[in-house]
């Protein structure tokens, strides 16, 4: 198994990008179904920023990634290690509605599918 440093094929990145730019957006006046998982979560409010300026870096690294090599790589990791940090929220918030299990759940094995797809040769 060898790891390949640009995307091929693409079109999994770019349905990855499409996403974390649609959910950039939406956490600038985030919908009612957003609001209710971060406080589900007990994320603060405060902090919510951090979510947009984190989801905004993943998309800039996934453009940068088109050309650069190992930058969609390691953002798509990033990805996966972020839905991972939200399934560890939600579990230990115990809340385990379906933002978890379709949202959060539903994100991490696409973000992994994508890691694989795109990047893993066998």
């Amino acid at each position: 198994m060898t790891l390949s440093e640009l995307p091929s094929p693409v079109w999994p990145i770019l349905i990855l990008l499409g996403i974390q730019a649609g959910d950039a957006a939406m956490m600038l006046r985030p919908p009612r179904f957003i609001v209710d998982c971060l406080d589900g979560v007990r994320f603060p409010r405060d902090w919510w920023w951090a979510l947009i300026t984190l989801k905004a870096a993943s998309v800039v690294g996934l453009v940068v990634g088109l050309w650069v090599p190992g930058v969609a790589m390691t953002t798509t990791a990033a990805i996966v290690v972020y839905f991972l940090a939200a399934a560890a929220s939600h579990m230990r918030a115990r809340a385990l509605n379906s933002a978890f299990w379709v949202n959060c759940l539903g994100m991490l094995l696409l973000s992994l599918a994508v890691l694989m797809v795109s990047f893993v040769r066998l």
